[in-house]
């Protein structure tokens, strides 16, 4: 069952709204200005892997929505592969390696480095099961896993909404961002596989 219009165009407007918002704060502004103090120091010692996998990870959340666009995908299917070849050679390949390599820095300690380097993990191997799947001519493998993917690629967004609702709670970020290091992902992939699943649960209630 695919998302209701109303619903891919929600996504695709915070997509590019965390797209356009990250390349404007790690393009324009000091790097470091706009996260936690305490982060701060870690993004300036690791600053080629956080660029690499800020503007990498722009590039997928820019370019993903649009993958889904069976209208695109219809009437334009040479500009579909070449965003595809974009959105996971660039943009989940590079992003989900510097994501890996950055996860192990992250605030929060163990937990949020677990967190981190799972979704970097998951990001990675969704992808190159969608690439394989495609390669190998099997359409709806790959949709599946593109599927998969996204709700992954995703998590950019979740992350920036689950940030200021720990704020707004008043929760200490120092308990509050291991936590999210996982909420950011986790509910995503379970709504994703949900999705997947339901057109099998309906076929077999029939």
């Amino acid at each position: 069952m695919a998302p209701k219009p109303a619903m891919r165009v929600g996504v695709a407007l915070l997509s590019l709204g965390v797209a356009g918002y990250a390349v404007f704060a790690y393009g324009f502004l000091p790097l470091g200005s706009i996260v936690h103090p305490d982060m701060r120091a870690t993004f300036e010692t690791y600053s080629l892997g956080i660029y690499a996998h800020i503007f990498a990870s722009a590039l997928a959340l820019a370019l993903g929505p649009f993958q889904f666009w069976a209208g695109l995908r219809s009437r334009r299917p040479a500009l579909h592969r070449w965003m595809g070849r974009l959105y996971l050679g660039l943009g989940v390949l590079v992003g989900g390696l510097a994501g890996l390599f950055m996860a192990w820095h992250a605030f929060g300690g163990l937990v949020s480095q677990l967190g981190f380097g799972a979704l970097a993990l998951a990001w990675l191997y969704t992808g190159l099961r969608a690439y394989l799947a495609i390669r190998a001519g099997d359409i709806s493998a790959h949709r599946r896993w593109m599927v998969r993917n996204f709700a992954l690629t995703f998590a950019a967004v979740t992350l920036r909404l689950w940030l200021p609702a720990s704020f707004a709670t008043g929760i200490p970020f120092e308990l509050a961002y291991p936590a999210i290091a996982w909420l950011c992902w986790v509910p995503n992939l379970a709504w994703a596989e949900w999705r997947l699943r339901l057109p099998m649960q309906r076929a077999g209630a029939d």
